[in-house]
């Protein structure tokens, strides 16, 4: 090779090198992965959650800028637990954002996380009641959210495995979807569907135009329609109305409303179902409900205590995993029978007089 082409490859080559050095410096100090990865820890703490990173957050410049997230950990202050472990995850930022330095999330990608259930209840628990501060603005998602090889447990018990998430764009008065699949621990399917029109007016955050379509097996379906509004903290109200088809038992009427947390009540969600066989007009704290259902089935054998709850409820038959309930009558809270002590005595019964028999003369 002839001296002055190696000195030419040369030169190309250290240039290139310095011109990706440089590069990388400026994308590091444009994206700024510090003042990003602050912002997101503090978002969290002011929901009364932790977010840490395993090592701190990496800069990408290819195939588009991006913030690389290695050993997620989302939980609780002062928890045990974590609500959410994932693997790794990727933040994907517009390349105006190393022009203009807005941050603004094109796309989060979430490979492998591990949500659990239990520790997600402790923490909406701990909630306060009353009102709290609403984000000014909903956060920008351009292109959405992509979760991969997701599960969701409750302690050591698998709720749903394989699970894989997909949502749209997430920005103010505009359209929302999102789609999720997974597989029980019997390996049976079930898919979720859910649209809506988030915004944020007089301090609430507003769901519009709900849609929620879930099937399990091709043995049942719910389709509901409403909307909700959060104001902070356990200050959420919402209205779902529709029908539940099992393909067993019929088709059902199904109206859910929830009524908001104050000084005195905790959150409360209102349930009624009308149907053959089947009706229900039950008020109880959501979370209790999910503990309620997961205990039919828990590991160490059926826990059928049943949760804080008022109203009535008339079940042919409730089958969860092994465990099948016939002929299930619920009444408590108002609705319960009056104890024994205060109940009105029966009438005590009329002696009755002995018959003579006739005898003839």
């Amino acid at each position: 090779m002839p001296r002055w082409l190696r000195i030419t490859l040369l030169i190309v080559s250290s240039t290139t090198l310095v011109l990706v050095a440089v590069a990388l410096i400026a994308v590091h100090l444009l994206l700024q992965p510090e003042r990003i990865t602050a912002m997101l820890q503090a978002q969290a703490r002011s929901a009364g959650l932790e977010l840490s990173l395993a090592s701190p957050a990496t800069p990408a410049l290819f195939p588009r800028p991006a913030l690389e997230l290695e050993g997620i950990t989302l939980s609780a202050q002062n928890a045990n637990m974590p609500i959410l472990l994932a693997a790794r995850g990727s933040l994907a930022l517009p390349w105006r954002t190393l022009v203009h330095g807005e941050t603004v999330i094109s796309q989060m990608q979430i490979d492998s996380p591990r949500v659990d259930l239990d520790a997600l209840q402790s923490w909406f628990a701990g909630l306060p009641s009353g009102p709290a501060a609403v984000p000014k603005t909903i956060p920008r998602i351009d292109a959405g959210v992509h979760v991969t090889r997701g599960t969701l447990v409750r302690g050591n018990q698998l709720l749903l495995g394989d699970v894989e998430l997909k949502s749209g764009r997430l920005a103010p008065e505009h359209g929302f979807w999102l789609t999720m699949s997974g597989k029980d621990p019997k390996g049976t399917p079930t898919e979720l569907r859910l649209s809506l029109t988030p915004n944020i007016k007089g301090g609430a955050l507003q769901l519009d135009n709900i849609e929620l379509h879930l099937t399990h097996s091709t043995a049942l379906t719910l389709a509901l329609k409403g909307n909700a509004r959060w104001r902070g903290a356990a200050d959420a109200s919402a209205r779902l109305s529709g029908k539940l088809d099992h393909a067993d038992a019929g088709v059902y009427d199904t109206d859910i409303t929830l009524t908001p947390a104050d000084e005195s009540s905790p959150l409360m969600l209102a349930l009624k179902l009308d149907g053959p066989n089947n009706h229900a007009d039950l008020h109880l704290p959501p979370l209790a409900l999910i503990n309620w259902w997961s205990e039919l089935d828990h590991d160490d054998g059926p826990r059928l205590a049943v949760p804080p709850v008022n109203g009535q409820a008339q079940i042919a038959q409730i089958d969860a995993g092994e465990i099948s309930i016939e002929g299930l009558t619920i009444r408590a809270g108002a609705d319960a029978p009056a104890p024994a002590s205060t109940a009105t005595p029966p009438a005590k019964p009329s002696p009755v007089k002995p018959v003579t028999p006739r005898t003839s003369p």
